[in-house]
């Protein structure tokens, strides 16, 4: 029997056409295009176009997601009857998700073909931001807000969520963290998604087996936590002394290192770009805190690159587009579902159902 790499580290399990990370390169693509480069030019319609369809637009028809955001009445009740009680937002999604996949009738992808197998997904997926939406308003004593088919995902997203139609640059701060977010090689909940998927199942236990392990803190990360830092920080005069108190005391420095990339993170540059862009007293403290702290990182490990990950300048151009910090977490699924549901379509072809071994290693066992 072959041993794979503790978990699973550097060992190619499967075949994909859908995107790749080249770590050591700084470096990410969707298909055969730089992904930072489409969140820089494309919009989430465009690029989720892409991704389910093989193509961009115009030569793909653009998705249009806009018919599909709405809720059953049966659902928004669902959400509105548990917001008061769940404040995790991923748990609310995959409740409402596996209702509306029931009350759809969404069979499973080994009994229907790739035209269906694809409207299940672009309906789940279109729904995510919608749910997001509600409970977070419900949580908040807030009116929820119905959505505008007229506009675009992102800045419906941000709409429902924050009740005003939002300018165009925290329009597009959002749509380039939804494109950059989208996918990122196989990822534990990317992985996890196929998985499922291979069992022949539904789309929706698929996406909701997805939800369940982004909702590890081991994955989805905390792009909430970095601002926290920021704010604890103050300003880049006080980087220095505070990153030495968490170094002596072997805490870890949000949103620096990545367990992929040795370069700087793609992701995080194209993000920096939109939070610049928008400007404001965040911004510039952000920008020369950022810069202590690398200076002192690499001061501290000399032989060792640690980069800004995507997390800090997520959550710095996610709070100056308008999101609070408890919604950091939850705009980042309505981001990846778009992936997972690529990587289900691609799986749901193969037809082989994903199945390793173990090896055992407890006491012998009794004649």
């Amino acid at each position: 029997m072959e041993i794979a790499p503790p978990g699973l580290k550097g060992l190619a399990v499967a075949d994909t056409t859908i995107g790749a990370v080249r770590g050591s390169e700084g470096f990410y693509h969707y298909r055969q295009y730089n992904a930072a480069d489409l969140a820089r030019e494309r919009s989430v319609d465009d690029v989720l176009t892409l991704l389910i369809d093989g193509a961009l637009p115009p030569e793909m028809p653009a998705i249009d997601l806009g018919a599909l955001r709405e809720l059953p009445r049966e659902v928004e009740d669902l959400v509105d009857s548990l917001s008061p009680y769940m404040a995790d937002a991923l748990a609310v999604i995959r409740s409402a998700m596996l209702a509306v996949a029931e009350l759809e009738e969404h069979q499973p992808v080994l009994d229907i073909g790739h035209v269906e197998r694809r409207g299940n997904v672009l309906r789940l997926m279109a729904i995510v931001p919608t749910i997001v939406a509600r409970h977070y308003r419900r949580r908040n004593g807030l009116e929820p807000i119905a959505p505008d088919p007229s506009l675009t995902h992102a800045a419906d997203y941000l709409r429902m969520a924050t009740g005003e139609v939002p300018a165009e640059l925290n329009s597009r701060a959002v749509e380039k963290y939804l494109v950059a977010t989208i996918d990122h090689g196989f990822n534990a909940s990317t992985f996890t998604t196929r998985v499922v998927t291979s069992t022949g199942a539904s789309a929706a236990s698929a996406l909701v087996a997805g939800f369940g392990a982004l909702s590890g803190p081991l994955h989805g990360g905390a792009p909430g936590r970095a601002l926290a830092m920021i704010e604890e920080i103050g300003g880049a005069e006080n980087a220095r002394a505070w990153v030495q108190a968490k170094l002596d005391a072997k805490e870890k420095i949000m949103g620096f290192g990545h367990a992929v990339y040795r370069a700087e993170d793609p992701r995080g540059i194209v993000l920096r770009e939109a939070a610049e862009a928008i400007g404001g007293d965040l911004a510039d403290r952000a920008i020369g805190i950022e810069a202590e702290i690398l200076a002192m990182l690499a001061e501290w490990k000399p032989d060792q690159t640690i980069v800004t990950n995507v997390e800090y300048w997520a959550a710095v151009a996610l709070g100056i587009a308008g999101f609070p910090p408890e919604l950091f977490t939850p705009t980042f699924a309505v981001s990846r579902v778009i992936g997972w549901s690529a990587h289900v379509l691609e799986q749901a072809e193969d037809g082989k159902i994903i199945r390793p071994s173990a090896r055992y290693v407890g006491p012998e066992p009794l004649s």
